[in-house]
């Protein structure tokens, strides 16, 4: 059973108000959320606490894979099923989910046990990757499935470009920085060499004149592409965080 929102101490529920403002949602039931971000840890030292989030977990994953599936559908109307799968596969999975969630600062709203908050709990990418999940079970049940896929447009959006190979990286990377930093990437020649017949090109891509990756290739539109990919990378793994003025932040990516 899920705890209602006037059984959640006074400070909880501030924090989650909070966060649901952050998820431009409004929770009918602060409970469910409460629930999303209670790790079994949590519910075992505090049994009156209510259950944990393993049951949301196990939604939220149902409700993942059918929002994504629809984004791809309709990003991809000519692929097929097997690189329409694989595409989702490459979206969904742990590093990706942990990742959104540490953007999300879900960490810090984390309900741990003992072991686990000596453990560092609140940074494991699993733990992230499972309350993200967990969120989007509550979401489902709290306002539907239309807020569901909403909230997994605006997470999944700007990476659904690079979820299918033989994609335009260049276009790509400028959908993507547009959708996050509203800011396109500039590309810069680092270095020419080589003979007529074999010429090498060393490109860098920035943002907001600040350095993302860099790529190499045997012609200026292949280092930059190979640039744009490592880029894409980078960013839809959560490498790169922005900085004071708004603009990412990040070593050079490399192979």
């Amino acid at each position: 059973m899920v705890s209602e929102p006037q059984d959640l101490p006074l400070a909880r529920r501030q924090e989650l108000a909070s966060l649901a403002r952050q998820l431009e949602l409004r929770f009918q039931n602060l409970g469910l959320l409460d629930q999303a971000l209670r790790h079994s840890s949590y519910a075992h030292d505090n049994p009156g606490s209510g259950p944990s989030n393993e049951r949301l977990e196990f939604l939220g994953d149902a409700v993942l894979a059918l929002t994504v599936s629809a984004l791809l559908l309709a990003r991809f109307p000519e692929s097929s099923e097997g690189e329409m799968s694989r595409g989702r596969a490459a979206l969904v999975n742990a590093r990706q989910l942990a990742a959104l969630a540490r953007r999300l600062g879900l960490g810090s709203y984390l309900l741990l046990g003992r072991g686990e908050e000596g453990q560092a709990g609140r940074e494991k990418p699993s733990l992230l990757a499972n309350a993200l999940e967990a969120l989007l079970g509550a979401v489902y049940l709290d306002r539907g499935l239309e807020a569901a896929a909403h909230l997994t447009a605006r997470w999944f959006s700007p990476l659904i470009a690079t979820a299918l190979p033989g994609q335009d990286f260049k276009t790509s990377l400028q959908e993507f920085t547009h959708a996050r930093y509203k800011a396109p990437p500039s590309y810069r020649l680092m270095a020419e060499s080589g003979p007529g017949h074999a010429r090498h090109f060393q490109v860098e891509v920035r943002l907001q004149d600040q350095p993302l990756a860099q790529g190499e290739g045997r012609t200026k539109k292949e280092a930059e592409q190979q640039a744009a990919r490592r880029a894409l990378d980078l960013l839809a793994a959560g490498g790169a965080s922005p900085d004071q003025d708004g603009a990412p932040s990040a070593k050079t990516a490399e192979d």
